[in-house]
C-alpha cells in the first residue's frame, strides 16, 4: 500500500495533516504520488501546488518536499504545505 502524508505549518506548527492511501499497484510510482497529492489538496480545499526544480530533487532524495507561496499561484492562509511518503 502506498501512503502519503500531508501537513500543513503555519509558524512552526502543525496546523492540518491528513494521510492518503492508494492500493492501486497498476499505478506508476510518480501517478501515485500524484493522485495522493490530488487527493491532499483536495481535502484541504487548495490549488495544486506547482513543482519547481527543488521540490523534484528534494522529493526525488528523501520522498519528501515542501511546497511554499512561491509554489502556489493564489494565496495561501498558512506557511508550507509539506507532503511526504510513509510507506511504498
Amino acid at each position: 500500500m502506498f501512503r502519503m502524508w500531508g501537513k500543513i505549518w503555519k509558524n512552526n506548527r502543525l496546523i492540518r495533516d491528513t494521510t492518503v492511501q492508494i492500493s492501486d499497484y497498476s499505478l506508476s510510482r510518480t501517478s501515485m504520488v500524484f493522485q495522493a497529492l490530488d487527493e491532499i489538496c483536495y481535502e484541504f480545499d487548495l490549488s495544486k501546488p506547482i513543482w519547481l526544480d527543488v521540490n523534484i530533487s528534494e522529493f526525488q532524495r528523501v520522498a519528501k518536499t515542501k511546497f511554499v507561496q512561491d509554489n502556489f499561484i493564489e494565496q495561501i492562509p498558512f506557511d508550507s504545505l509539506e507532503i511526504q511518503v510513509i510507506e511504498e
